[in-house]
């Protein structure tokens, strides 16, 4: 059998190198054809290049591309460069699935792209199914490709509906209506803390994450529980579950993935060490089952798994700020999304302080009189782009800063 052919989009990012380690683990089965980068990190793109041996390359960034082009010149890499280059990575020819790693709003449209030249998607970009999960969910079937999630949570409910099931033509992942779905969270590096403990916490302890190495700004909105609301959301457009029949509890030890509750009292769940190799493997190997890189999970060491109730309201905002977005519907996820990102990235370069974020999106949320439906992925954009404005303004008028430098 040949080797499954992947473009991988943010192969830089920290999900984007655990998708090279899987792959490296299974030469056989596997094969790079085509990757994407921000340009941020050109030495350790060079050194991917030269390992994987892709046939192109997208960057994002222009200058960047032409510093590659001359430090490739004379070997047989496609360099090509912007937002067009890196959605004919997404859709490359021969491609028979696109991992979308790209983190933010970016990722949209190059995750679209590979959906509409007929790539199966492992998705690990939160912000498609966000901002524009209707559409994005409804492209998928019209296609006829599968999405499969990457993130834990999404995988451990995907593994545990469907583990199952063999048939290749699947796309559809709706359920049982019946059915509940038990998002776990780790409660992050202030599991316990109280509103007022939270308002003096340095960019330093918010990016020390206790169970799980991710990039940074998916590590603040875990601080935040903004990760988990993002998460509920994806889980409704993936799963067609009603915002009602999504639940989070804290699971500190971050074993039991997430679970899918039913009436008849059965609760199943998915279990493993907290390293996202472990989804990147189900994702790319579906429906086979493969080795990952990863520690084997021994529960008898790992000894006790906890559970409590979810995050505290006063001290964490974000989680019903997200549920309240996904109620209100219209373009309100994607306001919630566009606001956060600039929250997050105000936040790590120091410009707002922690307990600022959820002040911000909420205000951010609040100016916009009527969401409205949005009738295109343009017209999300848009919602995106003067979401991004507003929350600009919120930093300009509200700011104040980081309480503890």
């Amino acid at each position: 059998m040949a080797p499954r052919s992947i473009a991988l989009l943010g192969c830089t990012g920290s999900v984007g190198v655990a998708v090279l380690d899987v792959v490296a683990a299974h030469p056989d089965r596997f094969r790079v054809v085509a990757m994407a980068a921000s340009g941020s990190n050109p030495s350790l793109l060079l050194e991917q290049i030269r390992l994987f041996r892709p046939k192109a390359v997208a960057l994002w960034s222009v200058e960047a591309a032409e510093r590659l082009r001359e430090r490739l010149a004379g070997e047989p890499v496609e360099v090509l460069a912007g937002l067009t280059g890196v959605e004919n990575i997404a859709a490359w020819d021969g491609v028979d699935m696109t991992v979308s790693a790209i983190v933010g709003a970016a990722g949209l449209r190059p995750t679209l792209a590979a959906l509409r030249a007929g790539k199966d998607v492992a998705l690990a970009n939160k912000e498609c199914l966000v901002m524009a999960g209707r559409f994005f969910m409804e492209e998928a079937r019209r296609c006829g490709v599968r999405v499969i999630p990457v993130d834990s949570e999404h995988s451990a409910i995907f593994q545990v509906l469907f583990q199952g099931q063999r048939d290749q033509e699947e796309v559809s992942l709706h359920v049982d209506p019946s059915a509940r779905l038990i998002l776990t969270a780790s409660g992050g590096p202030f599991r316990g803390f109280d509103a007022q403990r939270l308002t003096g916490v340095t960019l330093a302890q918010a990016l020390n994450h206790p169970n799980w190495s991710m990039g940074r700004k998916i590590t603040i909105d875990s601080a935040t529980c903004m990760n988990k609301g993002l998460e509920v959301i994806e889980a409704h457009h993936l799963f067609g579950v009603d915002p009602g029949r999504i639940e989070v509890v804290i699971h500190p030890e971050s074993i039991v993935h997430s679970m899918v509750a039913w009436p008849d009292g059965s609760v199943l769940a998915q279990l493993g060490v907290p390293d996202m190799r472990t989804p990147i493997a189900v994702a790319l190997a579906w429906p086979e089952r493969i080795a990952a890189p990863v520690p084997a999970l021994d529960l008898v060491r790992v000894g006790t798994l906890r559970f409590f109730g979810p995050p505290d309201p006063a001290a964490f905002p974000c989680l019903e700020l997200a549920y309240a977005a996904l109620r209100r519907g219209g373009g309100a996820p994607a306001i919630l999304n566009g606001a956060n990102e600039v929250a997050v990235h105000a936040f790590l370069d120091r410009r707002i302080g922690f307990m600022e974020i959820p002040s911000l999106i909420e205000w951010t949320l609040e100016q916009a009189d009527d969401a409205g439906e949005p009738g295109s992925v343009s017209d999300i954009l848009e919602v995106d782009h003067w979401a991004r404005g507003r929350a600009d303004e919120w930093i300009v008028r509200y700011g104040k800063g980081p309480e503890v430098a």
